[in-house]
């Protein structure tokens, strides 16, 4: 598979093959020898981060063949429980990089290097960066077998490529022509805004959903609309592929004001470091509490987004008594350029004595430029500066050591650091204390707890309400597909079921005969598995012991006896 050839070659070819303000359109071949249907693209608005890439369906399945989409060397590997899972990340001769995520297992050489390296760490979770003469691959290589592992909702391949920076690129912009699509984006709902305290829509000062009327030609108009100050809009709207009922993400938004320009939003590149201002691109308000994202049309103060070009004074549109019926169009776009449309016609209504917005003043108040600490009783809370991106009064409300840290309705672009003082407990009860978000139903969710003295704290970048717990009961341990003092000659996997009810599941460690066995460990399923294919189950009779561990220390310990003939 893996070919060998001179090294200064390679290297001198990332300067020379190709410049990176021009694509190479062929340069790149599908990781998958089979039809490609998406179930996500480049740019989707997802939770609290854009899509970085494109998911890549595969039949429902685990196990096909993933081939290198061009010639390069593997100079990333990462396996973790979570995330990306399984992923590996191949360095071209171009500049360019190329990412492959969620995989079931890898090819046969990098597999071993993997094996090895995870036995000498004692550790499934580890993070390798192979040298340019250590794994070069030719396009086409077979590299791995896709999965479902990490944070992965159903078996698929996720595939990106990224620039020399590593900011991740619409890999549509390289070809991919195999992919499908004659169908227009669709539009669900389109909302408006009124964006200062003189600003009103239809007598609304408060954000409003305008009707949607379609025409003969498939595309849309509203009602005149009658509006005062200064306003802006917001839609809500997915794109369609042909062969797929996914609903994916819109390639590009695009507003027109009597014909001229007045906003575009393209979704070709972008840097990780900004994908969480998605929270500002978005209503945050509305999909906290209706789980809808209403893609925004305007840009507010503190969103430094990339994927804004062609933005004339910030998107909003400004409606004063002398002004003249006005139309405003939005056209939305996918990347093979069909286009659905929204008309709307703007009339001036100035009004007086409209019920203005309501601002609850509190006396906790932050500025979002500026760093600020609040101190009461137990607890304390760290805001650094521009977590908020607005100037914002707090709702905040602390008994004893619980805390009811403003509305989750508020997006949060830092961490807050929320600290509790539990000096009135004993160091043994201090050991199974711990913090939880509690959900305004009542179920309580463990969050990140670091235990500094007497003084336990968690970092977290959403607002709600938060309290102390003590957890003394350890994790579950039960074997999944065998019995104690069983014989397991015919057997490949090992598997056992361990489960924490209250903070979840620390760390694990595997032992047969006293000797490290690695156990890979799915969260979904709460499944811990060995493959015997390692080799270092070498004797008749074994005893195997696992030691499990949750987050505040409680340990649970399985041991067991089985058989096999190898």
């Amino acid at each position: 598979m893996f070919k060998k050839f001179l090294i200064s070659i390679f290297l001198s070819c990332i300067s020379l093959t190709y410049a990176q303000d021009e694509i190479p359109k062929d340069y790149f071949e599908s990781p998958l020898d089979i039809p490609l249907l998406l179930s996500g693209t480049f740019g989707e608005l997802r939770s609290n981060h854009f899509h970085a890439g494109l998911d890549i369906k595969t039949k429902g399945v685990t196990g096909l063949a993933v081939a290198a989409s061009a010639e390069g060397y593997i100079g990333r590997i990462k396996i973790q429980h979570g995330g990306y899972g399984k992923a590996l990340y191949i360095y071209h001769p171009n500049g360019y990089q190329s990412v492959y995520a969620h995989l079931e297992n890898f090819s046969k050489e990098i597999e071993a290097l993997i094996k090895k390296a995870q036995y000498r760490k004692e550790s499934y979770e580890i993070e390798l960066f192979p040298s340019d003469k250590e794994l070069v691959v030719s396009q086409g290589d077979i590299i791995g077998y896709s999965g479902n592992s990490g944070s992965s909702g159903g078996p698929h391949l996720h595939f990106e490529i990224r620039d020399f920076n590593s900011k991740p690129m619409n890999p549509f912009i390289f070809g991919f022509e195999e992919i499908k699509d004659s169908r227009k984006p669709q539009i669900f709902a389109l909302h408006a805004y009124p964006l200062n305290a003189n600003s009103h829509i239809n007598g609304h000062t408060e954000r409003v959903q305008l009707k949607l009327i379609q025409r003969n030609d498939g595309s849309y108009r509203t009602e005149p609309i009658k509006a005062f100050g200064e306003i802006g809009f917001g839609i809500d709207a997915y794109d369609v592929l042909d062969l797929t009922y996914n609903k994916n993400g819109v390639y590009s938004v695009k507003t027109l004001l009597n014909g001229k320009p007045v906003f575009e939003n393209t979704f070709d590149k972008f840097s990780f470091y900004e994908t969480r201002y998605i929270n500002r691109l978005i209503d945050f308000s509305y999909y906290t509490t209706e789980k809808r994202k209403i893609h925004k049309l305007f840009v507010e103060e503190n969103n430094p987004l990339s994927v804004f070009n062609d933005v004339f004074e910030s998107g909003t549109i400004s409606i004063q008594k002398d002004s003249l019926d006005q139309n405003f169009e939005i056209i939305v776009s996918d990347f093979k350029g069909n286009s659905q449309s929204i008309t709307i016609p703007l009339e001036t209504d100035f009004k007086e004595d409209l019920p203005t917005k309501e601002i609850n003043e509190t006396e906790y108040f932050v500025k979002a430029n500026a760093a600020t600490v609040f101190e009461e009783g137990k607890i304390d809370i760290f805001i650094p500066k521009n977590a908020l991106y607005d100037d914002t009064f707090l709702d905040i409300n602390i008994e004893g050591l619980s805390v009811d840290l403003h509305k989750e309705t508020t997006p949060l672009h830092k961490s807050v650091t929320i600290g509790f003082d539990v000096s009135q407990y004993s160091k043994e009860d201090q050991a199974k204390l711990y913090i939880a978000k509690v959900a305004p139903w009542g179920s309580k969710y463990y969050v990140s707890t670091y235990k500094k003295k007497d003084r336990l704290t968690t970092k977290t970048n959403q607002f709600g309400a938060y309290k102390l717990f003590e957890d003394n009961t350890p994790p579950t341990i039960k074997p999944k597909n065998f019995k104690d003092g069983q014989w397991l000659s015919n057997y490949r996997y090992l598997e056992l079921e361990i489960d924490d009810a209250e903070t979840g599941i620390e760390s694990y460690r595997a032992t047969v005969n006293g000797e490290f066995i690695l156990m890979e460990y799915d969260y979904k399923t709460k499944t811990l598995t060995h493959d015997f294919n390692d080799g270092v189950v070498r004797e008749t009779r074994n005893n195997l012991k696992v030691i499990v561990t949750d987050k505040v220390g409680n340990t649970a310990i399985f041991e067991a006896e089985f058989s096999r003939k190898n």
